[in-house]
């Protein structure tokens, strides 16, 4: 019971990272900063994959703030795939 709650879990926080429409502009004050490049981070190996299958959709956004949105994206992605990898130990 306990596989089958945490694999539905699973695929109900995939299927909600699909990515929206593009939301932001070239308008000052309107750009992605650090919380959407961090969440953008997370959802990036989801975005990955449906970009593969669409044209309109693009892991990176481009209407960004810079370096915060770098930033965060950095830490979304290595917290998903980096953070998770390093932590395990050898087992003797």
């Amino acid at each position: 019971m306990y596989k089958v709650i945490l694999i539905s879990l699973l695929v109900i926080f995939i299927l909600s990272c699909t990515a929206g429409p593009n939301e932001f502009t070239t308008q000052k004050g309107n750009d992605a900063g650090f919380f959407k490049g961090f969440w953008h981070g997370l959802i990036s190996v989801v975005t990955l994959i449906l970009s593969l299958f669409t044209d309109n959709i693009s892991i990176y956004e481009v209407h960004n703030t810079g370096f915060l949105y770098d930033l965060g994206f950095l830490l979304g992605a290595g917290t998903l795939t980096g953070g998770t990898l390093w932590s395990r130990r050898k087992r003797r």
